[in-house]
């Protein structure tokens, strides 16, 4: 049983995870945490709580793989409902455009274009937002570091695991996303 439950020991003052994340999040994210929390809250934890009492009811507990399972489904739904209900009071919900919505700023709809014309568009958005499918990068990403603040026509200099990548800013908006190419 020795070193089971260990992990690798990183040092915190080097550890990205140990980073401050932004408490930032859009009024979408937060309407969509809400609802996530709603579903827990009222439909999934009194489906679990059921079929655990059922399947207590049953007798030998120590045998019983629905009640094991049932049981531990539940702890994650209580779990994830708690994360959930600390999260979403953390977080500060940017609702309003950018006083100059020329300018790359949380919320922002970007399109760029590398050195070789390829076109690439991303949303800037909190870190409980992430969407690789859809493009959507945490503000606390080097990407967005490297954005903020951009205008139109600016070049972008971000370093990637692969060197220095370039682009050049070609649109900024807000609000719903454009027509994108997927």
């Amino acid at each position: 049983m020795k070193g089971r439950n260990m992990t690798r020991w990183r040092d915190p003052a080097k550890d990205p995870r140990q980073e401050p994340k932004s408490n930032l999040i859009t009024a979408e994210g937060a309407a969509r945490l809400r609802g996530i929390l709603d579903h827990l809250s009222r439909v999934k934890r009194p489906e679990l709580s059921a079929k655990v009492g059922e399947a207590a009811a049953l007798g030998d507990r120590s045998e019983n793989a629905d009640y094991t399972y049932n049981k531990k489904e539940l702890n994650r739904v209580i779990a994830r409902i708690r994360y959930l209900t600390k999260r979403l009071d953390e977080l500060q919900v940017v609702d309003r455009l950018p006083a100059n919505t020329d300018k790359i700023f949380f919320g922002a709809y970007v399109s760029l274009e590398d050195e070789e014309g390829e076109a690439l568009q991303l949303r800037i958005v909190g870190h409980d937002e992430l969407d690789t499918q859809k493009r959507w990068i945490s503000i606390d990403a080097p990407m967005a570091k490297a954005l903020l603040g951009k205008e139109v026509d600016d070049d972008v200099t971000v370093l990637t695991p692969n060197g220095e990548t370039f682009y050049t800013v070609t649109a900024i908006h807000y609000g719903k996303p454009a027509a994108q190419s997927t």
